[in-house]
């Protein structure tokens, strides 16, 4: 009876020990078929150009992320230039649209930015180092396509001043090793409780070897998404470090 047990626990811990395995091996394949980890671990820097579609009108954004954090989002809005999620290396700040002037972000969000920093170019580029874990939940099928589901759970962030679980879901296509659709759940704000849902296709290559999606779509799941269209990604790019400052006036 005793064996019996030590072999079922044996089988066990081989069962898990194979799906951790397994999901690092999907983890390396995408890595491999999107150009490299070496070239992903040179990037500095992206300048994203893209399209946005919402309410029957269409935007031009400008995506700046640095390796170091500091990172924007701009459009034009009526004429007026909007900023959001713009970090500058200590403040973390958007463009209220009420009054049209930047406006910080509270404590909380700051500081649960500032554990993400590390995320660029991508949060399964050192999640080992990080503390990271990964796990192969099994396959699932995403708009017709067979996909592997790998949960990814990162250091906890805080809500209203409790640390919540950090945990995204990942979707990565079967036959190219690339993520196709992640998911996780809202934590604040007004959408607190829904699963946001963010859908990634149109891989293409942006500097030597190197493979992104040029096609996202973001919303919550169940509904319709935002989509967004890239024109150009710029790999480290010279950017003024004064678009990233908080206007004082």
């Amino acid at each position: 009876m005793k064996l019996k047990s030590l072999a079922l626990a044996m089988a066990l811990i081989c069962g898990f020990a194979s799906y951790a395995q397994t999901a690092d091996e999907i983890i390396a394949k995408y890595f491999e078929n999107t150009g490299g980890i070496e070239k992903w671990k040179s990037l500095e820097g992206l300048k994203m150009s893209a399209k946005l579609s919402q309410g029957g009108m269409e935007f031009q954004l400008e995506m700046i992320q640095l390796k170091d954090g500091r990172q924007m989002t701009m459009f034009n809005l009526q004429g007026k230039e909007v900023k959001q999620n713009v970090y500058d290396g200590t403040t973390l700040w958007s463009t209220n649209f009420q009054t049209m002037k930047g406006e910080k972000s509270d404590a909380e969000a700051t500081e649960n930015f500032k554990k993400d920093i590390g995320d660029f170019p991508d949060p399964f580029l050192n999640y080992k180092t990080r503390g990271f874990k990964v796990e192969l939940l099994g396959k699932e099928t995403v708009d017709g396509t067979e996909a592997f589901k790998i949960k990814l759970t990162k250091s906890p962030i805080k809500v209203d001043g409790k640390e919540e679980e950090n945990i995204a879901y990942y979707f990565f296509d079967t036959e190219n090793f690339v993520p196709i659709q992640m998911e996780s759940e809202i934590k604040s704000g007004p959408g607190k409780g829904a699963i946001s849902q963010i859908k990634m296709s149109d891989y293409q290559e942006i500097s030597n070897g190197l493979l992104m999606p040029f096609s996202v779509s973001q919303g919550a799941k169940g509904g319709p998404g935002t989509p967004i269209t890239l024109t150009a990604i710029e790999v480290n790019p010279k950017v003024d470090p004064k678009v990233f400052v908080l206007p004082t006036e």
